[in-house]
């Protein structure tokens, strides 16, 4: 049968129905700010949401953040002098137009925020970081949860590609366009 998710259902029933059918399992803060995300939307349509539903709420507002944003694709580098620094270069699609970012940090991840907050002049800090891997055999992919810390509290970012790195990069990046759309 169906379940119905509206507006009085619990975290853990969003969270049960993207585990149970789309095999993603998400860190608790971040249950927490999507069952907030599919409350604005019930509210604002009145509707209960199927588990069909919920998956493109989740699949919209995280997964295919890509505005302003889209990251496309990167390279990394150890520091000449420091090996414990990365210099990271990210192909990024911004604003409709192709660009090149650079920034430097612990590991590619950091390197990217270090990137993409000099882009936009913001303040960003990585608060966590945690990895999953779905499916099986050749449909094997990376989902990477990123929450950020932000002048104003803290937001997430997912992100999904059969490359892990590539994947905790898209996440980064879905976060600060969620931040930025805000």
């Amino acid at each position: 049968g169906i379940i119905r998710v509206n507006s009085q259902s619990g975290k853990g029933g969003i969270a049960y129905l993207l585990e149970t059918d789309y095999g993603v399992t998400l860190p608790r803060r971040l249950q927490i700010e999507f069952s907030q995300v599919v409350q604005c939307v019930t509210d604002a349509t009145g509707k209960e949401l199927t588990a069909g539903n919920i998956w493109e709420v989740f699949d919209s507002e995280y997964l295919k953040a890509i505005d302003p944003v889209e990251f496309l694709s990167h390279t990394t580098v150890p520091d000449a002098h420091a090996s414990e620094v990365r210099h990271l270069t990210a192909k990024i699609r911004h604003k409709g137009a192709d660009a090149t970012i650079q920034g430097s940090g612990n590991g590619p991840i950091d390197a990217y925020c270090s990137a993409l907050a000099a882009l936009h002049g913001i303040e960003i800090d990585l608060l966590s970081y945690s990895e999953q891997a779905t499916g099986r055999g050749q449909n094997t992919q990376a989902v990477a949860y990123i929450e950020l810390k932000t002048k104003d509290g803290s937001l997430w970012g997912v992100g999904a590609d059969r490359n892990i790195v590539t994947a905790a990069l898209k996440a980064v990046t879905s976060a600060v366009n969620r931040l930025l759309t805000a």
